[in-house]
Parts: structure tokens; sequence; C-alpha cells
């Protein structure tokens, strides 16, 4: 018989808000985190926009020494993670570390360092590059440096799915409790790639919002029918997930339970998903199958809602076909309106915005909602947060390669 996973932690770096609180006081006011860049000087690139990741300071959770041979992204892994651990309230001296584990996955991985070595490279010379550009490069050392940071044993793997990581990494993890092999999992992504070479490589194809860059707080406009692209953001959000006995054990806080995970792939084009939404659809209907529940039992979906017409209308889609005429009913969402898409760290954030409907009973909205799309008619949370008793969620990720990815949560009972 599998085991019950909750979810007792959670971790948040993101443009709304860093830690839990932040966020969702982000999440409820509709804020917008989307700005003009400041990392470099866009005014050469076609998107100047981006959601960063405002007044994160490494060394308030990293010793500045080994902070300064860890990407960005690696930083927002390792701070997320260890909010969750305080947040969870675990002590580490207490568990059994060989039963804890880390999936933290990132997308792309140190696109910042990989631009910067390069630069050094041509510039001058191959004698002048750092011995620590492969291991502050390489996608797999969020889990490494979370694992290292914690002093856990526990199986340690980086999903890498490009926008469905995050997703994958909790499914994953949630699979690995839930088969007995580990008590306590951190699981989620973190991405930061908003660089010269990201901006410049998703301009060229077509698929960022380059017409607001002088008014960034309107740019990403999921399901809206004047949406022209997404928004890069960057972040790291980070759930523990843990064994109902273990949490109980040490009388933790559940948030949520998971009860169900789907994955699979469209098959179709490396960027473009499916048109009718068929296998996004199918995957859904995988998680809810896994969750052993019917559609009609589900409240809110968090979206993957990118502000792209291709997934805005393909998940709309994907959406009816699995929830009938109860997809009327259900509330969907897109927070990538207000943080824009974090890439490999998205389905991490998402998780823990589907986590806190549940626990705290809200829908978080959809801003920059409009002018409604033709055939993009569900109750796509319009502007402002809305209170509303949420038993089950539903967070959808799908990734270029065409990863889908989505997971079930469900308000604990005992």
């Amino acid at each position: 018989m599998s085991r019950r996973v909750v979810v007792t932690g959670l971790g948040a770096i993101t443009p709304i808000g860093i830690g839990k609180e932040n966020f969702l006081a982000g999440l409820r006011e509709g804020r917008n985190g989307i700005e003009r860049i400041e990392s470099f000087d866009p005014t050469d690139y076609g998107s100047q926009i981006a959601g960063e990741v405002k007044n994160f300071n490494p060394d308030e959770f990293i010793d500045k020494k080994e902070s300064k041979r860890m990407d960005r992204y690696a930083q927002f892994a390792v701070a997320a993670a260890k909010l969750a651990l305080e947040d969870a309230g675990i002590e580490l001296e207490k568990i059994n570390r060989e039963r804890t584990g880390v999936y933290v996955g990132a997308g792309i991985g140190g696109m910042q360092t990989l631009h910067n070595q390069y630069e050094r490279l041509f510039s001058k010379g191959p004698s002048k590059i750092s011995p620590f550009f492969i291991p502050m490069m390489i996608a797999n050392m969020a889990t490494g440096q979370v694992a290292i940071a914690l002093g856990v044993h526990g199986p340690a793997e980086c999903v890498v799915t490009a926008c469905a990581t995050g997703t994958n990494c909790i499914g994953d993890a949630y699979r690995v409790i839930q088969n007995g092999e580990a008590d306590i999992m951190f699981a989620g992504g973190a991405e930061a790639s908003i660089s010269q070479a990201s901006i410049a490589g998703f301009s060229a194809m077509k698929a960022l919002c380059t017409d607001h860059n002088d008014d960034p707080h309107h740019a990403s406009r999921p399901f809206d029918k004047n949406r022209s692209g997404f928004v890069m953001g960057e972040g790291a959000g980070v759930l523990v997930l843990e064994s109902l006995d273990s949490a109980q054990k040490r009388g933790a806080k559940i948030y949520a339970e998971i009860i169900g995970y789907g994955r699979n792939n469209d098959a179709y084009h490396i960027t473009t998903p499916a048109p009718e939404g068929e296998y996004q659809a199918k995957c859904i209907q995988l998680a809810i199958d896994d969750a052993k529940i019917s559609p009609a039992e589900v409240d809110y979906i968090n979206a993957h809602g990118t502000s792209t017409h291709f997934n805005d209308e393909g998940e709309t889609k994907a959406i009816k076909k699995v929830f009938g005429e109860h997809a009327y009913k259900v509330a969907v969402s897109s927070t990538k309106s207000m943080m824009g898409h974090m890439l490999g760290a998205a389905g991490g954030a998402e998780a823990i915005a589907s986590v806190l409907a549940v626990s705290e009973n809200f829908l978080p909205p959809t801003i920059n909602y409009e002018t409604p799309d033709e055939g993009l008619d569900l109750d796509y949370v319009p502007n402002t947060a809305r209170e509303k008793i949420v038993n089950v969620a539903i967070s959808n990720s799908f990734g270029f390669g065409g990863h889908n990815a989505c997971l079930v949560f469900k308000k604990f009972s005992e």
C-alpha cells in the first residue's frame, strides 16, 4: 500500500515576494513584479522587461565564500530550501538524513555563469576560466548545493524538462515518498536566466513580449485577447514533502496533501504545444485518475498560462476536454500574469500558490485580464483575488519538447 504524502513547508523566492508570507500577500493583492530589466542594460534588446527578484541578498542564507561559488539560480535554490526547512519546523539533527532527499531542478541552469565565462574565454584566453565554471553552470547544482547545505543523503536528482521541471521534480519526489524510499523530500525548481543570451535567444524565437517595454506592468496578460508573448521571470519554489507518518510524529503543520501526479509528452513539436491540447488533457486526466477523484471535485486550476496564443488556447481546450460542463465552474488562473514565466522554477512557485489556495481558501487572480478572446471563455479569476473554499487544486506545467506535468493537491483530513 502506498504511503500518504503531505506538504509541510513552503519556500518561495519570487518577483512578487521572498518567503511564504510575502509571496502569499503578493498573490492576494495581485502584485505585479514585472519591471524594466536592471541586471544588464536591455536597450538593444527586443524585450526589455522581466520579473526579476528584488532585494535578494544571498549572504542572508549562504556563507559568503560559498555563495560566490554558486550561480544565482543555485543561490535561489538553497535560499528557498532553507526557507522551506524553517517553515516546516524541521530540526535537521532530529531527522534521519539518509531518508531525506532533494529533487530541485532547473530548466536551463547557470546561464549567466556560462555567458560570463565565455566572455572571459574569448577576451582573455582559456587560462583565465574560473575553476568553478563547470560546477556553477551545470543544471544539477541546485539539487547538489541544497543537499550539501542541509547535509541530507537521501535520493537526490535533477529533472530537466524545461518549463515543466519544477512540477516534475515535485511529482517524482512525491513518488519517492509514496514508494517508501524516503520520508522527507525537498522538491521544486530554481532558475535565474534573465541574461543577455537568454533574452536574445527567446526574442529570436518571437516568444517574448516586445510591445510593452514602456508599460511592463501590463505586459504579461494570460488568456487576454491582446496578449503578445510571455515575460521572463526568475526565482525558486521549494516544498517540503513528507510522509504522513513522519509529519504526524513530529507534530508538523500540514498545508495540504498531494494526491495525484500525471506526466506525458505531446511528441508534436520542439516548442509549440499540440494545437488541440489533447495530450495536455490526457496529462490532467492522468493526475485526476491517480488522485482517485472525479473532475467535478476540482475547485481551482493554477494554469500554465504563459500569455502566448498557442498555450492559452491549447490549455483552455484541454481543460474543456477533461472537465466538460464543470470547466465553467472551476476557477482557472495564471500567476505568471504577476511574476512572469520563471521557466524551470515556475512549477515550484505555482505549486506553492496552489497549496496556499487550498490552505488559505482563496483564488489567486489573473491580472491584466481586460479583453476576452474567442473560445477562451472560462473563469480566469480576472484581476482580483477571490475568497473561496478550495478543497482540491491542480497545478499545470507544460514545457518545450512537449513535456506535460500536472499535480493535484487536496485539503488535508485524517
